[in-house]
């Protein structure tokens, strides 16, 4: 299967976070969107891998991604090496993205960085001839990182104000990780519930860059190409 657009996520709702809004407005026009998480999040606080594959699964519908996978990295501890960079390249082969979107270069989880850093240099392996990797050589048209925790200044911010509600429904499939509170899980940074008080801000503080009510914010790794004067 060719996607359009294949996105990359050191973790299971990093994706959701970050770039829901855009995943689900470009389903909506009829792209074929994936989504392939590095790790099950075997790391983190609350819940356990096998509910965050079913989290992830359950995200998958309400978005209406085309495929959605795991590489099965080892969470906190994958590493920018040969193996793990072939794995991320095969899948770019397989699946012919026309547009990659990744992890921010610079966040609050290491894995963050890391993992944005290892598909930059996946995309510029998966298109080498020479790569001893399945499939085809392939080079996505375009790179792009979504921005997460930590704030980055946005090379563009795309309107998501008519698919925010489905982001919020994405990220609430994920349940062990978010504010509940009949949880009787220890709190987390993003279980609090002001936690979502960041999250609608953040949105309307890149909404308001553009002139909508919400946005999601990326940068790029080369200059966007231009026609003319907008």
């Amino acid at each position: 299967m060719k996607l359009d657009i294949l996105v990359f996520a050191a973790h299971p709702d990093d994706a959701e976070l970050a770039c829901s809004g855009t995943i689900a407005k470009e389903v909506a026009a009829g792209k074929k969107v994936g989504v392939i998480d590095f790790t099950k999040g075997e790391m983190g606080t609350r819940g356990t891998p096998e509910i965050r594959i079913q989290e992830a699964e359950k995200s998958k519908n309400i978005l209406g991604l085309s495929i959605r996978e795991n590489l099965e990295f080892a969470d906190c501890f994958f590493t920018n090496d040969k193996a793990h960079l072939i794995k991320i390249a095969e899948k770019i082969r397989q699946y012919q993205p026309t547009i990659v979107l990744a992890n921010a270069k610079q966040d609050r989880h290491p894995d963050h960085g890391r993992a944005g850093s290892m598909v930059e240099e996946a995309v510029f392996l998966a298109g080498l001839r020479t790569l001893d990797c399945p499939y085809d050589p392939w080079r996505p048209n375009k790179l792009y990182h979504y921005i997460q925790d930590r704030y980055l200044q946005p090379d563009f911010v795309v309107d998501v104000t008519p698919t925010w509600n489905t982001k919020i429904e994405s990220i609430k499939a994920f349940s062990t990780q978010f504010y509940n509170p009949k949880s009787k899980e220890p709190e987390t940074y993003i279980s609090s519930s002001k936690f979502w008080d960041f999250l609608d801000a953040r949105g309307r503080e890149m909404g308001h860059f553009i002139g909508t009510e919400y946005g999601e914010g990326f940068t790029c790794v080369n200059p966007l190409e231009m026609n003319e004067l907008k």
